[in-house]
């Protein structure tokens, strides 16, 4: 039985991503997940609302450290510059739970469901960075695009480090971050960015 409330939580999305894998999401129930991780139903929705929020655990976390991040960037630092400051400011946060991003990735990609959970925290974490580049003084009519396209930089990011783990998470956001800029500023449409 696990001691701690982060030890029970650890458990449970251990237990959900292995029954998922083996029996697909759809087919797993939350008392299946509990009794995985030797706890009880109850202690399940203790920790989550729902079996699809077991894999998004460290959003809020995420969120709440992005806004930090852009609020105390340096000042005078162009928007994209900030952005890449900020994702790279936290991305211990990402960092952490490697061996479990990698088959949670899989997983979303093969699963609807998930895929739509996805896509609404990654909206609210594009409102939170627009928000939080809106109280840096970033107009309303740039800071919305400012955030969507950063945070598709950072899913580019993310996407290339679960790909090629040879590579950090921070060199992956350079090089996103470099090829937005290069998209950015080529001049044709057939110039390949170099």
């Amino acid at each position: 039985m696990p001691r701690s409330g982060a030890e029970a939580r650890r458990r449970l999305q251990q237990a959900a991503l292995e029954l998922y894998r083996e029996r697909g999401f759809d087919q797993t129930t939350t008392a299946e997940i509990a009794a995985r991780a030797g706890v009880n139903e109850r202690t399940f929705f203790r920790h989550f609302p729902d079996k699809r929020e077991v894999l998004f655990d460290g959003e809020a976390e995420l969120r709440a450290a992005l806004e930090q991040a852009v609020a105390e960037a340096p000042e005078g630092l162009r928007v994209l510059d900030l952005l890449l400051h900020a994702f790279r400011a936290v991305r211990h946060v990402i960092e952490r739970n490697r061996p479990f991003a990698e088959p949670r990735t899989r997983l979303i990609a093969a699963t609807p469901a998930l895929r739509e959970r996805e896509l609404a925290k990654g909206a609210s974490i594009t409102e939170a960075v627009a928000e939080a580049l809106r109280k840096r003084g970033v107009p309303d009519r740039y800071a919305l695009l400012a955030a969507q396209t950063g945070w598709a930089a950072f899913a580019q990011a993310y996407t290339a480090w679960i790909a090629d783990s040879s590579r950090s998470l921070d060199e992956h956001l350079l090089q996103a971050f470099a090829d937005l800029r290069a998209l950015v500023t080529s001049a044709t449409t057939g110039d390949s960015g170099r």
